[in-house]
């Protein structure tokens, strides 16, 4: 069964809140704990397939981004995927200090679940601004041992391509202008984003 993957068109809206509340409740118990929730009952067939998600740390009402940690390949089910990423979100983002028990309430999260990746060919840094889909596109950019993914939300920030594509090389670690001097490989995915 864990072979499955996840489609990210069968998840319902009420599994989708679930993986919210699955994320929330894998904080608060690696907060008091130390330790990571054991479910004892699974109770969706798609939860135990496998899945790549993101969670997303959000503080409310401004939405300033206290965590985002998530995986671009499915490798495990998915509700393993989103404990664990829930708990890396709000401990191990290098960019913040780790979320503290007072702060949870005021702290928003997403999970967002991710189709399977697939390649984009294009034939020039022009063509590659003509197949992206800002706003559906997540993007993941690879060149060598350097990778970095920007989630469709990510648009909502930087609607321009150019800036788009600069940006996501700047995370990677390469140069802003990575995606029109090398041969940079371009995947693209679609989410299906649940929060609270």
């Amino acid at each position: 069964m864990e072979d499955i993957i996840a489609d990210i068109d069968q998840i319902t809206e009420e599994e989708g809140r679930g993986l919210v509340q699955l994320a929330r409740l894998a904080i608060q118990e690696y907060l008091k704990t130390g330790r990571e929730i054991d479910l004892k009952e699974i109770p969706y067939e798609n939860w135990k397939k496998k899945g790549a998600s993101f969670v997303t740390l959000e503080v409310s009402p401004t939405h300033r981004l206290r965590g985002c940690i998530g995986s671009v390949l499915p490798h495990r089910p998915l509700y393993k995927d989103v404990i664990h990423n829930a708990i890396a979100a709000a401990t191990s983002d290098p960019r913040f200090l780790p979320v503290r028990p007072e702060e949870l309430p005021e702290i928003k999260i997403k999970v967002s679940v991710l189709s399977y990746p697939r390649e984009l060919s294009y034939e020039n840094p022009q063509d590659l601004l003509d197949k992206l889909q800002p706003f559906k596109d997540g993007v993941i950019l690879r060149y060598g041992d350097h990778q970095a993914t920007f989630l469709p939300d990510v648009w909502e920030q930087i609607p321009d391509k150019k800036e788009f594509l600069s940006h996501l090389c700047l995370k990677a670690g390469l140069p802003a202008d990575c995606w029109l001097r090398y041969p940079v490989q371009v995947y693209i995915y679609r989410t299906r984003t649940f929060s609270d």
